[in-house]
């Protein structure tokens, strides 16, 4: 069975975290692989609620750029070194999700990814993920991925862990997945 642990983490007195791990039951080792694509594909769409959301790209472009090209999926090039995919539907996040689990992938979600944020893609471009810890205020949160080793960190100044996991509980009810809150 596998779990997904929504806690608080301690990242310092001027950031709020929420770390998602996603681990096997027994041994407790990072979930990865189609079964885990499955999870966060349903996962990060659920956390992000209404709100419109994006997924940040800011390492191994080119084949990013080939992949969306072959499977039509829409991106923007936001800076340098920032691709933007915007929302990727139910039918192209699993596929996207697995071909690039062992990068480490940005999320954002609130009005400014509609809007584009040139400052943030800026330094999404120039410090990868690190740009989030000044930019997190102005989105409903954006997110660290590591979908390799199980974790996704969630940085917002809005959401709570009770909160994520009230919004994953009925979205991944039909999997054999426990949704478990604090340590």
């Amino acid at each position: 069975m596998a779990i997904l642990e929504v806690e608080a983490m301690d990242l310092g007195p001027d950031v709020r975290a929420i770390s998602l791990e996603l681990v096997e039951g027994a041994d407790r080792e990072p979930l990865h692989g189609p079964e885990a694509v499955q999870v966060w594909s349903l996962t990060l769409p659920a956390i992000a609620g209404q709100d419109p959301w994006a997924l940040d790209f800011f390492s191994h472009l080119e084949p990013l750029r080939e992949y969306c090209q072959d499977k039509k999926i829409k991106y923007r090039e936001a800076s340098e070194r920032c691709v933007v995919i915007p929302a990727p539907g139910q039918e192209e996040l699993p596929a996207l999700l697995l071909r690039f689990e062992r990068e480490t992938i940005g999320m954002r979600a609130g009005n400014l990814v509609s809007s584009g944020d040139a400052a943030l893609e800026n330094e999404l471009s120039r410090q990868g993920a690190d740009a989030y810890h000044r930019a997190y205020p102005n989105y409903n949160f954006c997110a660290i991925c590591d979908l390799e080793n199980g974790s996704v960190v969630v940085l917002s100044a809005k959401l709570w862990a009770s909160e994520i996991a009230r919004r994953l509980r009925p979205t991944l009810s039909s999997m054999d997945l426990q949704v478990r809150i604090g340590p």
